[in-house]
C-alpha cells in the first residue's frame, strides 16, 4: 500500500495544489488513506495533561472542515488539530491562492480562512470518536467584533474538542495579527476566560494560542505573559511567515504565509525564545518547517512539548509520520532519552 500511496502523491503533484487537496481529502473519505503501526512507547507524551499515544500531530490547514480527522489518525499521528474554523462559513480569497515551491520544498498559501462554519464542524466534531483532536478557532473576515468571534467559536465547541487553538497569526485576514499586541491579546483572552468560566467546567480543556513567527523585539515576552497570566495551557509556534528567506521558485513572490522548509531555522529561533521566556510554565508546540524526524527532534530538544506538522504532506503524502516517528524514536534512543519527556529542553 506504502507503494500506491507513494504514486498517488506523486500524481496529485501533476494538478492545482487546491485541486489536488481535494482529492487527497476525498480520498482519505473514502478509506483509502495508509494506516500506520503500532507506536513506539519512547514517542509517547503529554501535551498540557493530554496524554498522546506519539508527540507526532497534524497542524491545522489539511483538515479544514473537520472532514478527515480519523483516517488521519489512522495514518499514525498522535494528535489532529482541524481548523481553522470561523463561526459562518466564507469562501476565502479568490483563486488561485495556494501554491507549491518545489525546488524550496516549500508552500505559499492565502486561503483566507476558508471553510464551511462552526455549525458543520461542530456537527462533525460531535460525532468523533478516540484520538486527541484539536479544533483551531478564528475569527470572520467581515466581523463586526472578531473577539466576539473566537468567543462564539469557543462556546460552540465546548464538550466537542480535546483542545483549542486561538488563532491570531494569519496573515491572510487584513488586521488579525494585530491581535497580537498587549492591549489586543489582553481583551482577547480576557473575554475567552470569562466566557470559559461561564461553561460547564467538566468539559473545560486546555487552550492554546497561535502565534506568529514574525515578531517584533519584545514581543515574545510580552505574549508569554499574558498567555501565562491568563490561565491559557501553552502556545503553539508558529504559523507561516511573510518573510521570502532565499527562495528560488517562480513562485517565491506571491502573496501569503510561506510554510515548509525555509521556515525551518526562523520557526526554531522562536520557538527558543519562547521556551526561554516561558521557562518551563507553558507547553510550547513547535510548528514549521518540520519534513524529518531530524527537524522534530530539534524542536523537541529546544523546548517543545509536541511538534506539528503539515506543508512536507504536500511533497511526501501521509505516510510521511511514518518516517517521522521512526527516525525521532531512533534519534531518542540513541541519545539515550528513555522519552520525550526526558529530551524536552536538553539542547
Amino acid at each position: 500500500m506504502s507503494l500506491l500511496h507513494g504514486l498517488a502523491t506523486r500524481a496529485l503533484m501533476g494538478l492545482d495544489p487546491e485541486d489536488a487537496h481535494g482529492l487527497a481529502i476525498a480520498g482519505l473519505k473514502a478509506g483509502l488513506g495508509p494506516v500506520g503501526g503500532a507506536d513506539d512507547p519512547v514517542l509517547a507524551g503529554s501535551l498540557a495533561g493530554i496524554a498522546l499515544p506519539n508527540v507526532v500531530g497534524l497542524a491545522p490547514g489539511f483538515d479544514k472542515n473537520a472532514e478527515v480527522f480519523a483516517p488521519m489518525l489512522r495514518a499514525g499521528f498522535g494528535f489532529v488539530e482541524c481548523g481553522t474554523v470561523t463561526p459562518k462559513p466564507q469562501a476565502g480569497n479568490p483563486r488561485p491562492r495556494l501554491f507549491r515551491l518545489t525546488e524550496d520544498r516549500a508552500v505559499i498559501n492565502r486561503m483566507g480562512f476558508n471553510n464551511h462554519g462552526l455549525e458543520t464542524f461542530a456537527s462533525r466534531l460531535s460525532r468523533r470518536g478516540p484520538g486527541v483532536v484539536g479544533a483551531n478557532i478564528g475569527a470572520n473576515k467581515d466581523a463586526a467584533d472578531r473577539i466576539g468571534d473566537y468567543v462564539t467559536g469557543l462556546q460552540r465547541l465546548w464538550g466537542l474538542a480535546s483542545y483549542f487553538t486561538i488563532n491570531i497569526s494569519s496573515p491572510n485576514t487584513p488586521g488579525l495579527r494585530a491581535l497580537q499586541t498587549k492591549a489586543a491579546l489582553e481583551e482577547l483572552l480576557g473575554r475567552l476566560a470569562q466566557a470559559a468560566d461561564a461553561l460547564p467546567q467538566a468539559a473545560r480543556v486546555p487552550m492554546f494560542l497561535k502565534v506568529a513567527p514574525d515578531l517584533e523585539d519584545g514581543e515574545v515576552e510580552t505574549i508569554t505573559e499574558t498567555v501565562a497570566a491568563h490561565g491559557l495551557a501553552g502556545i503553539m509556534v508558529s504559523n507561516t511567515t511573510v518573510s521570502r528567506p532565499d527562495l528560488v521558485s517562480r513562485h517565491a513572490n506571491e502573496a501569503g504565509g510561506l510554510s515548509g522548509a525555509p521556515l525551518t531555522g526562523l520557526s526554531m529561533r522562536v520557538l527558543s525564545a519562547f521556551a526561554a521566556a516561558a521557562a518551563g510554565r507553558l507547553a510550547l508546540v513547535g510548528v514549521g518547517g518540520i519534513g524529518s524526524g531530524a527537524d522534530a527532534y530539534a524542536k523537541i530538544r529546544a523546548g517543545a512539548s509536541a511538534v506539528q506538522l503539515y506543508s512536507a504532506l504536500v511533497f511526501e503524502g501521509p505516510g510521511l509520520v511514518t518516517k517521522i516517528k521512526r527516525d525521532l524514536a531512533a534519534r531518542l534512543r540513541a541519545d539515550g532519552f528513555a522519552s520525550v519527556a526526558h529530551a524536552m529542553g536538553a539542547k
